[in-house]
């Protein structure tokens, strides 16, 4: 969050620096009016300069600090030749003559929104890593970094709201570590699996003897995160008699561990969480609305990732690496397979794609996954998968492999070059011609006659067919044009 900024007028015109000084002063702007060879110290003494204003005729003096300092927003006014403003970005618009209220309200709206979004605007004062897990380029997630940079340096409840899977802990993590209490503990509580009757212990602690297994005095959540942090995740859960005594807490700063009498205060910023809608809830009397509205301080809404999904790609990277770190195994995907993924609709969002990412490298560990190797439920393009053709004598010996690997030959050796298979196993398979037979046509013709049996008694639906023999459909579809088969 910004301090208050100031606005610079630069005028070598005193009656109009006095006109403009009295619009800034009715509408209520820190401001500093002064002549164009004032304006380099001012840049220097002044700490968080909201724009400047050029007025009348711009040397090219003034032209040159406009190009030295691209973060800062640069206004003009009464320009003598609006020439000079051309072809500089960071001069923003123009305040018209005459100067009216409507037009400068609006121009500093727009020197606001500049150092808002500026690139990478806090790159000195943090490490990016921080907002590692909350990569994208969508408009959705451009609006949760910024709102977690505008509350993180104050002490404001955050209530972060959001689908199972979005990222709601990585958002409170990242406002507690660009927070003044980043050196402080970040202690997360999950309300809905820790059971109702324990909950309390486990937020305020107990003391020795309070309840039956209290064998000794033991801090709780709201002690461990004191000067820091505390992370109520699925607050929707938290049983009503809670509510009441967490509201009370938040309202005193102050709380009693069970079973004992000693106030201790409570220096823990809050941050809640929830799936749920807690409006409807507040409705049919499930969540208290007064400690609705005291955790609905700062909302912040994280977005389901089907709504973002031009970030899927940047996110997937981002696993990869991750998952690769950690395991020392990664995977590639194909243009199809992420066309593909970026159709489905993520019901479980962002840990969904973590969970399909890392069953991918399990699976395809330093390969390149298509549609094809996908989960069924994730393929939502038909893709033609590649099937090797391999060479005859390869298939023939597959084959004659599963042919007899069916046999057991017994614990009897047998000479090298030679295999003894009997009568009853041998007619199995065929009755072997004294004069000898071609095997490879013996097989084909089998082949032949196996698949045209499956494609008849499947109507000649191929994917029927291919289903019956245990095979891909492609590959059904090769074999009957090999034999040239076709429905009559």
């Amino acid at each position: 969050m910004q301090g208050q900024r100031y606005i610079l007028v630069v005028d070598n015109d005193p009656a109009r620096r006095s006109q403009i000084e009295t619009v800034l002063a009715f509408v209520g702007e820190n401001f500093y009016v002064f002549p164009e060879n004032e304006l380099v110290q001012h840049l220097v003494d002044v700490p968080n300069i909201l724009t400047v204003i050029l007025c009348g005729e711009i040397s090219k003096h003034l032209l040159a600090i406009v190009k030295s300092h691209p973060a800062c927003p640069f206004i003009y006014h009464d320009l003598i030749d609006k020439g000079q403003a051309q072809g500089f970005n960071n001069i923003i618009g123009e305040l018209a003559l005459p100067l009216n209220y409507g037009q400068l309200t609006e121009m500093i709206h727009h020197s606001h929104q500049y150092h808002n979004n500026l690139p990478n605007k806090r790159s000195g004062n943090c490490p990016n890593v921080l907002f590692r897990s909350l990569v994208g380029t969508s408009e959705a997630m451009r609006q949760v970094r910024f709102l977690i940079e505008q509350v993180a340096s104050t002490a404001a409840n955050v209530l972060i709201l959001g689908e199972s899977g979005t990222g709601k802990e990585v958002v409170a993590r990242n406002i507690h570590n660009l927070s003044d209490r980043t050196k402080a503990p970040f202690v997360p509580v999950n309300c809905g699996a820790i059971p109702p009757d324990l909950l309390e212990s486990e937020l305020f602690g107990h003391e020795k003897g309070a309840f039956t297994g209290a064998i000794s005095t033991r801090k709780g959540r709201f002690e461990m995160a004191e000067g820091g942090t505390l992370f109520l995740d699925e607050i929707g859960d938290m049983p009503q008699p809670m509510q009441v005594k967490l509201l009370r807490v938040l309202q005193e700063r102050t709380f009693e561990r069970v079973g004992g009498s000693k106030s201790i205060k409570a220096d823990v910023r809050i941050i809640a969480a929830t799936h749920q809608h807690l409006e409807e809830m507040i409705k049919t009397n499930l969540f208290r609305e007064d400690l609705y509205y005291r955790l609905n301080v700062f909302p912040i809404d994280t977005p389901s990732l089907r709504e973002r999904k031009e970030d899927i790609p940047l996110l997937m990277n981002e696993l990869i690496s991750r998952f690769t770190a950690e395991q020392g195994y990664s995977v590639r995907f194909t243009e199809k397979a992420i066309e593909s993924l970026k159709e489905h609709q993520w019901a479980g969002n962002v840990r969904e794609l973590s969970n399909l990412i890392e069953r991918m490298i399990i699976m395809y560990a330093e390969q390149v996954v298509d549609v094809g190797q996908l989960p069924f439920k994730y393929r939502h393009i038909d893709v033609e998968d590649y099937e090797p053709d391999y060479p005859e004598e390869l298939q023939e010996r597959d084959v004659i492999n599963e042919l007899f690997s069916g046999f057991d030959y017994g614990d009897d050796e047998v000479e090298e070059g030679s295999v003894e298979v009997t009568d009853s196993e041998l007619s199995a398979i065929t009755v072997l011609p004294t004069e000898g037979f071609n095997l490879k046509d013996h097989l084909a013709d089998l082949e032949v006659s196996l698949v045209t049996q499956s494609l008849e008694i499947n109507d000649w639906v191929v994917a029927r067919a291919a289903e019956t023999l245990g095979m891909r459909r492609t590959t059904l579809v090769e074999k009957m044009r090999k034999y040239s088969l076709q429905k009559s």
